[in-house]
């Protein structure tokens, strides 16, 4: 079994990083380029700080899947530095509200300092985990997350949480790392493997039956094929568990 507070730390050290050093050598593709290949709104990119966008290590764009309404509340399990969390922020307006919660004090100081300096005041971060939401139930119109819950050891938790606190009639609406194959223990216990979003993934049915089993109905699931790794190393582990990235939309029923 992983040891959880090791592997929180080494999440951590590899986020802090992308923070701080955005055009490091990292194995996943950061900065606007990435978001442009996934299909994020040019003219909602235009509009966003490049400091936000630099430190983006998302893995897909569920935006589309049910775009974001004007006045909506909306969460984002592991914000970063905020991009999509201000990509939210530009589609619910000054009406609606943004919030962003994480782990890693870098990516949250980053992304206050950027919401500040962009005047967003329907936006704040909140330090936590995902797996422990410090929100009240049905406090939300629409929960996103991307990249992120893969990163998570328990998942079922995640889901539950998100089932809480989202309104009935409410939308989950993410991108995330997947498997199609079950992976080996060896693999299952390496903090490194983990935290580079292959570790820590599901296959994609346990993954889709994850997120069933918390009462949300699944509306689409979509495959992002513009994504990729960037280091060999990862690139043959992830053909060799054939992990793939995935958009998925999922309602609370009402």
């Amino acid at each position: 079994m992983i040891d959880l507070e090791q592997l929180r730390g080494y999440i951590s050290d590899m986020y802090s990083d992308v923070a701080r050093f955005p055009r490091g050598d990292f194995h996943f593709p950061t900065g606007r380029p990435i978001m442009e290949r996934l299909g994020y709104s040019q003219e909602l990119l235009d509009r966003m700080p490049g400091k936000a966008m630099e430190s983006f290590a998302g893995v897909g764009h569920h935006f589309g899947l049910d775009p974001l309404r004007p006045g909506e509340r909306v969460l984002d399990l592991g914000s970063g530095s905020g991009s999509d969390v201000i990509h939210a922020a530009l589609q619910v307006g000054v009406d609606g509200s943004v919030v962003g919660i994480d782990m890693t004090d870098a990516m949250l100081d980053k992304s206050r300092r950027i919401v500040e300096a962009a005047s967003l005041t329907q936006v704040r971060f909140v330090k936590g985990h995902i797996e422990e939401l410090p929100f009240d139930a049905e406090s939300f119109d629409c929960v996103i997350s991307n990249g992120v819950i893969n990163l998570a050891v328990d998942k079922t938790c995640i889901f539950d949480g998100v089932m809480r606190v989202l309104r009935a009639g409410g939308r989950l609406m993410i991108s995330d790392i997947v498997t199609g194959v079950e992976l080996p223990q060896s693999v299952r216990e390496n903090c490194e493997l983990w935290a580079e979003c292959i570790g820590g993934a599901v296959e994609q049915e346990q993954y889709l039956e994850l997120i069933r089993a918390s009462g949300l109905r699944i509306e689409t699931c979509e495959t992002n094929d513009a994504y990729r790794f960037t280091q060999d190393a990862t690139l043959s582990a992830a053909e060799k568990f054939k992990v793939r990235s995935v958009s998925v939309l999922a309602y609370k029923p009402r």
